[in-house]
């Protein structure tokens, strides 16, 4: 943004106050002059049409005096702040209100044409020159008995309406001061709580693009303003945490690759500079392959959650009988049970219990979550494994009765290389992806996974699985 924003708003304030002036200097006095122009011309031109017929007419055809119709013209001239003329054709004045001539004495106008208002019903000018200034001038004729004997002129002094013509210009420009100060506060209105929040926003994604994350900034609104501000921080505490995540992530990795390469190595150099006799290499050698396969098991799972992590990733659905899924894993930990003395005992619903999922990574699931119950079960105790069906759901499972989960970890366990404290001692070869790893597959299928435990009793995992449709069978 770089404050372009704000100046071109300031600019378009600006502009308008510009374009408002001029409007005001250029156009309206033109337009407010002609309208007042037609406004007294309408009403001049209506007071001489009745002046024609009733004061002037009857002057003409002697039903009143020359001296009552010039009192009359007098008092209405006085009123109308205007002068009023009574013209013979030829141009001689019978009356005028503000120079009345002797009766002995003959005025003329000078080429007066009562065809001088063609056209229209007013005209402005000084009236054939009897004007030093500049009148307004309306005529109606005097008719009897279908003839024109004269005409009642009325003139208005142009000063008068240029004056009013002023006025209302300086009301305009008072008008248009107001306006613009007016205007002034929705400047101020986007400066606040527009353009200072946005500048906020701004600085704080730039913050967040030179990588300082955990930058705050705070936009004090409940609007669109503040609803941007807020998905912003968000956005950045949700990176900030992927970042401390990814730092822990790599540290987890190198340590957990770090202590079977640097036991391998100790073993090895000790073997190759003779502090471990021959006699003694079968026996570290075989703790060197124990760490080797610890560190095949650890990148499998690596593997595992890269590949469940990538998009467009797609299971392999079938539909299969999952009571015999879970009786083949349970049959493939007899051996490691017996040295235990642990025994596993399955609650399963029917004989056949068909599901819709990817087999091999269901199998892994149970595996990775049985394998789980051996290592924290206690010895001479049972687990057991069930299917049930609630609400049209498949629900599979794992319950054991080993050290149990404490309530501060619960939210951690799916986190990959993360081992509670109680479960470090029991799990010295683990590499704590194998719950991240079920969390994954699970997920992948659109179901979920649970677990309730309670310390020094024990821990159970739940997860559901979508039934086959029934026309397969």
């Amino acid at each position: 943004m770089r404050r372009t924003l704000y100046l071109k708003f300031v600019l378009a304030y600006l502009i308008f106050g510009l374009f408002g002036f001029l409007i005001v200097t250029f156009f309206v006095p033109r337009v407010t002059r002609d309208y007042l122009i037609r406004e007294k011309a309408e009403d001049l031109y209506a007071e001489a049409s009745l002046i024609s017929s009733t004061y002037a007419g009857g002057l003409y055809s002697s039903e009143t005096s020359l001296e009552n119709v010039e009192l009359q013209l007098s008092v209405l001239a006085v009123y109308m702040n205007s002068e009023i003329r009574v013209i013979n054709p030829s141009g001689r004045i019978v009356i005028d209100t503000t120079n009345q001539p002797p009766v002995d004495q003959v005025v003329t106008i000078e080429g007066f044409d009562p065809a001088f208002t063609t056209g229209t019903y007013y005209s402005i000018g000084n009236f054939f020159g009897s004007f030093d200034r500049e009148v307004l001038t309306v005529l109606a004729p005097i008719t009897t008995d279908y003839s024109i004997h004269g005409y009642v002129v009325i003139h208005a002094d142009m000063a008068h309406i240029e004056q009013t013509s002023n006025m209302m210009l300086s009301i305009c420009y008072i008008t248009l001061v107001i306006l613009f100060l007016l205007s002034l506060i929705i400047l101020i209105f986007f400066t606040q709580l527009v353009y200072i929040p946005l500048r906020r926003i701004t600085k704080a994604a730039e913050q967040y693009a030179d990588g300082n994350y955990h930058y705050e900034f705070q936009v004090d609104s409940e609007d669109e303003m503040g609803y941007l501000a807020a998905c912003l921080q968000f956005m950045s505490g949700t990176i900030a945490t992927q970042e401390d995540d990814q730092k822990k992530f790599i540290a987890n990795v190198s340590h957990d690759f770090r202590s079977p390469l640097t036991s391998i190595r100790g073993y090895l150099e000790a073997m190759l500079d003779g502090t471990i006799p021959p006699e003694m290499h079968e026996k570290y050698l075989g703790v060197v392959l124990n760490e080797t396969d610890r560190l095949t098991k650890l990148t499998n799972g690596l593997l595992t959650l890269n590949n469940l992590n990538t998009k467009g990733m797609r299971l392999e659905l079938s539909d299969f009988d999952i009571n015999q899924v879970i009786r083949d894993v349970a049959a493939s930990f007899e051996g490691t049970c017996r040295k235990k003395n642990i025994a596993i005992e399955l609650r399963l619903t029917g004989e056949d219990l068909f599901v819709t999922a990817d087999k091999s990574r269901i199998q892994q699931v149970l595996y990775n979550l049985t394998d789980n119950a051996i290592k924290f079960s206690n010895p001479d105790s049972v687990i057991k494994i069930e299917t049930n069906i609630q609400k049209n759901k498949l629900f599979v499972s794992v319950k054991d009765s080993g050290i149990g989960i404490p309530k501060e970890d619960i939210g951690q366990i799916w986190t990959r290389f993360y081992k509670s404290d109680l479960s470090r001692g029991k799990d010295k070869k683990g590499t704590g992806l194998g719950l991240s790893i079920v969390k994954e597959i699970i997920a992948a299928h659109g179901e979920n996974i649970n677990v309730i435990s309670t310390p020094g009793e024990g821990s159970e995992f739940i997860f559901s699985l979508p039934f086959a449709p029934e026309d397969d069978f």
